[in-house]
């Protein structure tokens, strides 16, 4: 279901259409969104009146690869009482920062389950949430070495001197 123009013309208003790329030639609206701007477009994209994104339905991932060297977090938001859905997806740099992790903002103060889709983003892919309440493995242990979504993992031949069989 695709977007009306109504909502890409204020996406690009208030938040430049340098800053949001509009994909509308799937079944559904993507947009492409600056990373410096993600908590502000959710924000909006949740409290305007005429479209109230109230559903945060699926935060995901997507390892590029080395070439390319982006990461992409893909966000699916729903507007149950206007039945409308829109993609946002941010692109980051997939280069690790001092600590192992690319970042973009939390948008768990908006959408308050985000809080476990965020943190299994940033269990398998590495990506660190800004501002995140608790953010910490949520699938493997804490000690964990690596990140298994990214393309670049390595298996562990040993876990706590356990042989791990893949």
């Amino acid at each position: 279901m695709k977007l009306d123009e109504k909502l890409i013309g204020l996406l690009h208003e208030k938040f430049g259409k340098e800053n949001i790329t509009i994909n509308d030639s799937v079944d559904e609206t993507v947009c492409t969104v600056d990373k410096s701007i993600l908590f502000q477009v959710c924000l909006f994209l949740r409290d305007d009146e005429s479209f109230y994104f109230d559903y945060l339905s699926c935060i995901t991932g997507i390892d590029n690869g080395l070439d390319v060297n982006s990461i992409e977090v893909i966000y699916n938001l729903n507007s149950i009482p206007f039945e409308k859905r829109i993609t946002l997806k941010v692109l980051v740099n997939r280069d690790l920062d001092s600590d192992g992790n690319c970042s973009v903002p939390s948008v768990c103060k908006i959408w308050k389950n985000a809080d476990w889709l965020e943190r299994e983003t940033y269990d398998l892919l590495g990506v660190k949430f800004e501002n995140h309440p608790d953010l910490r493995r949520i699938l493997l242990p804490s000690d964990w070495e690596g990140f298994p979504l990214r393309k670049d993992y390595k298996l562990q031949e040993y876990y706590h001197g356990i042989k791990v069989d893949y």
